[in-house]
C-alpha cells in the first residue's frame, strides 16, 4: 500500500480539531483515521501558520497558501529579469554589433 497524500484543506480541518476544538492528539487522529506523526506535525504547522510564519511546506491557511503563491512569482520575475539584463548587455555589446 502505497502512503496516502492529504489536501492541505483536509490537513488544516484535522489540525483544527486540536487547534480550536479542544480535541487530543489520539482523539484527532481516530476522528480523522491519521497517524500521531502526521497529526502532530499538521498542529504545529496550523498554529505556526496562524502566527504569520510561511512553513516550508505546503501552507494550509488561505493567507499563507497567497504568500507562498506571490513568492513563486516573485522569484519567477526576478529571473525573468535577469535573462533581460543579460539579452541586453548581449545585444549592446561591442561584439554583437560588428557581426551586424
Amino acid at each position: 500500500m502505497g502512503r496516502r497524500s492529504f489536501t492541505p484543506e483536509f490537513k488544516r480541518d484535522a489540525a483544527a480539531l486540536v487547534v480550536e476544538q479542544g480535541y487530543s492528539i489520539m482523539e484527532a487522529c481516530s476522528a480523522m483515521s491519521v497517524g500521531e506523526t502526521a497529526m502532530r506535525r499538521w498542529v504545529a504547522q496550523l498554529q505556526a501558520e496562524r502566527q504569520g510564519i510561511t512553513p516550508d511546506a505546503k501552507a494550509m491557511t488561505p493567507e499563507q497558501q497567497r504568500i507562498q503563491e506571490l513568492e513563486k512569482r516573485i522569484k519567477r520575475l526576478e529571473l525573468e529579469k535577469d535573462i533581460l539584463k543579460k539579452a541586453t548587455a548581449l545585444l549592446m555589446s561591442d561584439d554583437f554589433k560588428s557581426m551586424r
